[in-house]
Protein backbone atom coordinates (compact mmCIF):
# COMPACT_ATOMS: atom_id res chain seq x y z
CA UNK A 1 0.00 0.00 0.00
CA UNK A 2 0.78 3.74 -0.92
CA UNK A 3 2.80 4.94 1.97
CA UNK A 4 1.49 8.29 3.28
CA UNK A 5 3.50 11.22 4.22
CA UNK A 6 1.49 13.69 5.75
CA UNK A 7 -2.33 14.04 6.55
CA UNK A 8 -3.98 17.79 6.58
CA UNK A 9 -7.34 17.18 8.40
CA UNK A 10 -9.32 20.03 6.81
CA UNK A 11 -8.63 22.59 4.12
CA UNK A 12 -10.49 24.95 2.67
CA UNK A 13 -8.33 25.73 -0.42
CA UNK A 14 -7.50 22.61 -1.81
CA UNK A 15 -11.32 21.53 -3.24
CA UNK A 16 -13.32 24.60 -4.60
CA UNK A 17 -16.71 25.27 -2.35
CA UNK A 18 -15.24 22.13 -0.16
CA UNK A 19 -13.62 21.50 2.96
CA UNK A 20 -11.74 18.75 2.85
CA UNK A 21 -8.90 16.57 3.76
CA UNK A 22 -5.65 16.21 2.23
CA UNK A 23 -3.35 13.42 1.79
CA UNK A 24 0.07 13.65 0.76
CA UNK A 25 2.02 11.10 -1.39
CA UNK A 26 5.61 10.86 -2.03
CA UNK A 27 7.40 10.82 -5.27
CA UNK A 28 7.72 13.44 -8.10
CA UNK A 29 8.14 12.73 -11.98
CA UNK A 30 9.26 16.45 -12.56
CA UNK A 31 11.41 18.97 -11.15
CA UNK A 32 9.66 22.00 -11.52
CA UNK A 33 11.86 24.95 -10.34
CA UNK A 34 9.33 27.01 -7.86
CA UNK A 35 7.91 23.70 -5.90
CA UNK A 36 7.39 23.75 -2.58
CA UNK A 37 6.58 19.73 -1.90
CA UNK A 38 9.92 19.21 -2.76
CA UNK A 39 10.64 17.17 0.18
CA UNK A 40 8.06 14.87 -0.53
CA UNK A 41 10.20 14.26 -4.17
CA UNK A 42 13.60 13.91 -3.21
CA UNK A 43 13.54 12.54 0.89
CA UNK A 44 10.57 10.89 1.25
CA UNK A 45 12.05 8.51 3.79
CA UNK A 46 13.00 11.15 6.13
CA UNK A 47 9.25 12.11 6.28
CA UNK A 48 6.97 10.41 8.99
CA UNK A 49 4.79 7.73 7.32
CA UNK A 50 1.00 7.27 8.65
CA UNK A 51 -0.35 4.03 8.27
CA UNK A 52 -3.90 3.65 6.38
CA UNK A 53 -5.68 2.52 9.19
CA UNK A 54 -4.57 5.53 11.74
CA UNK A 55 -5.65 8.00 8.26
CA UNK A 56 -9.07 6.01 7.96
CA UNK A 57 -9.77 6.16 11.86
CA UNK A 58 -8.53 9.62 11.89
CA UNK A 59 -11.10 10.88 8.19
CA UNK A 60 -13.85 8.81 9.92
CA UNK A 61 -13.80 10.98 13.42
CA UNK A 62 -14.52 14.02 10.81
CA UNK A 63 -17.70 12.50 9.40
CA UNK A 64 -20.26 15.32 8.74
CA UNK A 65 -17.30 17.90 9.09
CA UNK A 66 -15.38 17.14 5.80
CA UNK A 67 -16.98 17.02 2.13
CA UNK A 68 -14.20 14.88 0.89
CA UNK A 69 -10.31 14.02 0.62
CA UNK A 70 -8.11 15.38 -1.57
CA UNK A 71 -4.79 12.91 -2.36
CA UNK A 72 -1.59 15.39 -3.67
CA UNK A 73 1.80 14.89 -3.66
CA UNK A 74 4.15 14.59 -4.98
CA UNK A 75 2.31 13.13 -8.30
CA UNK A 76 -0.37 10.57 -6.80
CA UNK A 77 -0.56 8.57 -10.20
CA UNK A 78 2.48 7.27 -10.09
CA UNK A 79 1.54 4.45 -7.77
CA UNK A 80 0.06 1.52 -9.18
CA UNK A 81 -2.15 1.13 -5.91
CA UNK A 82 -3.65 4.69 -6.27
CA UNK A 83 -6.84 2.76 -7.03
CA UNK A 84 -7.13 0.68 -4.28
CA UNK A 85 -6.15 3.58 -1.37
CA UNK A 86 -8.89 5.54 -3.26
CA UNK A 87 -11.36 2.66 -2.83
CA UNK A 88 -10.50 2.31 0.76
CA UNK A 89 -11.38 6.18 1.18
CA UNK A 90 -14.92 5.90 -0.79
CA UNK A 91 -15.69 2.99 1.31
CA UNK A 92 -15.89 5.53 4.02
CA UNK A 93 -18.38 7.40 2.08
CA UNK A 94 -15.95 10.51 0.82
CA UNK A 95 -15.88 12.12 -2.00
CA UNK A 96 -12.29 11.88 -3.48
CA UNK A 97 -10.09 15.28 -5.36
CA UNK A 98 -7.03 14.03 -7.07
CA UNK A 99 -4.46 16.46 -7.73
CA UNK A 100 -2.35 15.56 -10.93
CA UNK A 101 -0.05 16.72 -13.49
CA UNK A 102 -1.34 15.08 -16.04
CA UNK A 103 1.40 12.84 -17.05
CA UNK A 104 -0.23 9.27 -16.65
CA UNK A 105 -3.10 9.69 -18.49
CA UNK A 106 -3.62 5.89 -18.56
CA UNK A 107 -4.23 6.40 -14.94
CA UNK A 108 -6.43 9.06 -14.58
CA UNK A 109 -8.45 8.01 -17.60
CA UNK A 110 -9.07 4.27 -15.68
CA UNK A 111 -9.59 6.63 -12.30
CA UNK A 112 -12.74 8.69 -14.06
CA UNK A 113 -14.10 5.63 -16.30
CA UNK A 114 -14.29 3.90 -13.07
CA UNK A 115 -15.87 6.37 -11.03
CA UNK A 116 -13.34 6.43 -8.03
CA UNK A 117 -12.63 10.43 -8.19
CA UNK A 118 -15.27 13.17 -8.15
CA UNK A 119 -12.95 16.04 -9.12
CA UNK A 120 -9.74 16.37 -10.55
CA UNK A 121 -7.42 19.52 -10.61
CA UNK A 122 -4.62 18.98 -12.97
CA UNK A 123 -2.00 21.23 -12.86
CA UNK A 124 -0.42 22.85 -16.39
CA UNK A 125 3.06 24.21 -16.26
CA UNK A 126 2.93 26.34 -19.03
CA UNK A 127 2.19 27.04 -22.96
CA UNK A 128 1.74 23.71 -24.64
CA UNK A 129 5.63 23.56 -26.30
CA UNK A 130 8.06 21.39 -25.73
CA UNK A 131 10.42 24.17 -24.45
CA UNK A 132 8.52 26.03 -22.64
CA UNK A 133 6.91 22.90 -20.53
CA UNK A 134 10.85 22.10 -20.07
CA UNK A 135 11.46 25.10 -18.50
CA UNK A 136 8.57 25.09 -16.00
CA UNK A 137 8.44 21.43 -15.11
CA UNK A 138 12.33 21.05 -14.77
CA UNK A 139 13.45 18.07 -17.26
CA UNK A 140 11.49 16.96 -21.04
CA UNK A 141 8.33 16.51 -20.79
CA UNK A 142 6.42 14.15 -23.23
CA UNK A 143 3.47 16.86 -24.09
CA UNK A 144 1.12 13.76 -25.73
CA UNK A 145 0.44 12.51 -22.92
CA UNK A 146 -0.27 16.16 -21.50
CA UNK A 147 -2.90 16.77 -24.23
CA UNK A 148 -4.09 13.11 -23.88
CA UNK A 149 -4.94 14.21 -19.89
CA UNK A 150 -6.51 17.73 -20.93
CA UNK A 151 -8.76 15.82 -23.64
CA UNK A 152 -9.74 13.39 -20.89
CA UNK A 153 -10.61 16.05 -18.31
CA UNK A 154 -12.28 18.22 -20.87
CA UNK A 155 -14.47 15.19 -21.92
CA UNK A 156 -16.37 16.10 -18.78
CA UNK A 157 -17.05 13.27 -17.10
CA UNK A 158 -15.62 14.32 -13.91
CA UNK A 159 -15.61 17.71 -12.25
CA UNK A 160 -11.97 19.58 -13.11
CA UNK A 161 -10.05 22.59 -13.10
CA UNK A 162 -6.96 23.05 -14.70
CA UNK A 163 -4.58 25.14 -12.73
CA UNK A 164 -0.98 27.09 -13.69
CA UNK A 165 1.40 28.14 -11.25
CA UNK A 166 2.80 31.45 -12.59
CA UNK A 167 6.08 32.62 -11.56
CA UNK A 168 7.68 36.12 -13.25
CA UNK A 169 11.06 34.62 -14.05
CA UNK A 170 9.35 31.35 -16.31
CA UNK A 171 5.73 33.34 -17.86
CA UNK A 172 5.98 36.20 -19.41
CA UNK A 173 1.78 37.74 -19.41
CA UNK A 174 2.08 37.00 -22.90
CA UNK A 175 2.71 32.84 -22.22
CA UNK A 176 -0.43 32.98 -20.03
CA UNK A 177 -2.30 34.07 -22.27
CA UNK A 178 -0.94 31.20 -25.05
CA UNK A 179 -2.02 28.78 -22.62
CA UNK A 180 -5.15 30.12 -22.17
CA UNK A 181 -6.11 30.13 -26.16
CA UNK A 182 -4.89 26.81 -26.76
CA UNK A 183 -6.86 25.46 -23.63
CA UNK A 184 -9.82 27.85 -24.07
CA UNK A 185 -11.13 25.94 -20.59
CA UNK A 186 -13.25 29.33 -19.45
CA UNK A 187 -13.33 29.63 -15.54
CA UNK A 188 -12.05 26.53 -15.36
CA UNK A 189 -8.27 27.33 -15.72
CA UNK A 190 -6.95 28.90 -12.44
CA UNK A 191 -3.59 31.17 -12.06
CA UNK A 192 -2.25 30.66 -9.14
CA UNK A 193 0.60 32.97 -7.83
CA UNK A 194 4.25 31.68 -7.25
CA UNK A 195 5.50 31.66 -3.49
CA UNK A 196 9.04 32.00 -3.23
CA UNK A 197 9.00 31.17 0.60
CA UNK A 198 10.58 27.55 -0.33
CA UNK A 199 11.16 26.50 -4.08
CA UNK A 200 13.09 23.82 -5.33
CA UNK A 201 15.43 26.28 -6.78
CA UNK A 202 16.83 28.20 -4.00
CA UNK A 203 17.64 30.97 -6.74
CA UNK A 204 13.86 32.08 -7.35
CA UNK A 205 13.40 32.87 -3.56
CA UNK A 206 14.90 36.28 -4.79
CA UNK A 207 11.89 36.41 -7.41
CA UNK A 208 9.24 38.56 -6.78
CA UNK A 209 5.93 36.99 -7.43
CA UNK A 210 3.03 39.11 -9.84
CA UNK A 211 0.85 41.47 -8.16
CA UNK A 212 -2.37 40.05 -7.10
CA UNK A 213 -3.99 42.74 -9.10
CA UNK A 214 -2.24 41.97 -12.36
CA UNK A 215 -2.79 38.51 -11.97
CA UNK A 216 -6.30 38.30 -10.93
CA UNK A 217 -6.08 40.47 -14.50
CA UNK A 218 -4.43 37.80 -16.31
CA UNK A 219 -6.78 35.29 -14.93
CA UNK A 220 -10.03 36.94 -15.89
CA UNK A 221 -8.35 37.34 -19.86
CA UNK A 222 -7.63 33.37 -20.07
CA UNK A 223 -10.98 32.79 -18.76
CA UNK A 224 -12.96 34.86 -21.30
CA UNK A 225 -11.38 32.24 -23.62
CA UNK A 226 -13.41 29.74 -24.96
Amino acid sequence: MIEIKGFLETSFLDWPGKICSVLFLPGCNFRCPYCHNHPLVFSPARLTSIPLEEVLSRLYAFRGWIDGVCITGGEPTLHEDLPLLIQKIKEGGFSVKLDTNGSRPEMLGKLIEEGRVDFVSMDVKGPLDSFSYRRAAGLPVDLSLISRSIEILKGEKVGYQFRMTVVPTLHSEEEVRILGKQLRAGPRLILQNFNPEDPLDPALKKALPYDPKVLKEMEKTVQEMV
